[in-house]
């Protein structure tokens, strides 16, 4: 009788918790690997908002909004990196909105309009609904692909393990790194599952980590307890500022606000700047450098209605351990490094798809395989 080893326990692991858990897991990384490219799948199916760069100077900041609050209360301004690229104003048409509506803005003419409605809205929020909760009601879908997230960590590492030879050398490690596809159908289906996964992995147990903050409560909270801060924690408007100025204090306009601020942040970066409703409230403004690092990562500056800046953080000044914090949701969003990152999640993603159906062929071949033997 052969020894059970280690090894065979962390195959046995691996078989059966992907036979578990493979349906659930497929749905998920198969609507992972559409929510991917969300924003620019639904941008081809929406009439493009074009800049008409030809029609002069932009106009002042003023004006735009004055045009703009025609449609209801300003929110928020963005300001784009780049020259070509519209305004877009964040309004609230009316009091029961929280968000409020976008609305594209052309700073050269003034012209203005609503943002569309893409065809494929509803499709994508059936994904968003498939991968966060199996189409399910929040609490009962939730653990259910948090669980099925926790065995898709442990199959990623499990598999890890079985892809490395019982011997280690060059020699036997060399076919885990490519596919033979002049071999028979059982041996290409063995290493699409095997050398893909193995491609894959670093990329799937970093989803798989963030995505876990999103499942349970528990998890966060020792995620926050091993970084020393806390998961999310800028969720919200955290802190309330208000002003400090008096009655009499002259305030400046929007456009002056935003020269104080390239002053503070000296770089061309995507501007994001809250609009204060009452003379008691601030501004909030974020920017990010065009060409740094990512594009996710944001400088933050409060500033009062006369320019004074009251609270200025700089992201490359944080602590590492809030700055890991604050690039989970892009870490699993695949969105750190821009379309470059995105490319490499879809292809990480649609192999992870790929591995309940390669890994099911492969015990069903080996479950032919034993009646044959006998």
């Amino acid at each position: 009788m052969k020894k059970y080893s280690f090894r065979k326990f962390i195959n046995d692991i691996h078989l059966w918790l992907g036979l578990g858990s493979g349906i659930i897991l497929f749905f998920v990384c198969l609507s992972g690997t559409l929510l991917v490219f969300e924003e620019e799948t639904k941008a081809l199916f929406t009439e493009e908002f074009l800049v008409d760069t030809t029609a002069g100077e932009k106009m002042p900041m003023e004006v735009l909004s004055e045009k703009l609050k025609r449609e209801g209360e300003i929110n928020s301004i963005t300001l784009p990196a780049k020259a070509d690229e519209p305004y877009l104003f964040s309004i609230k048409t009316n009091p029961k909105q929280r968000r409020g509506s976008t609305f594209f803005v052309d700073p050269y003419t003034g012209n203005y309009q609503k943002e569309m409605k893409s065809s494929l809205d509803g499709f994508f929020m059936t994904m968003f609904r498939l991968h966060r909760w199996m189409l399910l009601d929040m609490e009962i879908g939730r653990p259910i692909v948090g669980i099925a997230t926790l065995i898709f960590l442990m199959l990623s590492i499990s598999g890890l393990i079985l892809w490395f030879p019982k011997r280690i050398k060059w020699k036997n490690l060399k076919p885990g790194f490519k596919i033979k596809f002049s071999a028979n159908w059982k041996r290409i289906n063995h290493d699409l599952h095997n050398t893909l996964g193995f491609y894959a992995c670093i990329f799937l147990v970093i989803m798989t980590l963030t995505g876990l903050c999103w499942s349970f409560q528990w998890y966060r909270d020792a995620g926050s307890a091993v970084l020393g801060t806390k998961i999310f924690g800028n969720r919200g408007s955290g802190p309330k500022v208000n002003s400090a100025l008096t009655a009499d204090t002259k305030v400046l306009s929007i456009a002056e606000i935003l020269d104080v601020a390239n002053s503070e942040l000296p770089y061309n970066g995507q501007i994001r700047l809250s609009v204060p409703k009452t003379h008691k409230e601030v501004y909030t403004l974020t920017k990010n450098d065009a060409s740094g690092f990512s594009p996710v990562t944001t400088d933050k500056l409060v500033l009062d209605q006369d320019g004074t800046v009251l609270k200025k953080e700089l992201f490359s000044e944080k602590p590492l351990n809030v700055r890991i914090a604050a690039l989970i949701k892009p870490l699993h969003l695949g969105t750190i490094y821009g379309t470059f990152s995105k490319i490499i999640y879809f292809i990480a993603c649609l192999i992870a798809t790929s591995l309940p159906i390669t890994g099911t062929l492969i015990w069903w071949n080996k479950l032919k395989k034993k009646p044959q033997k006998a």
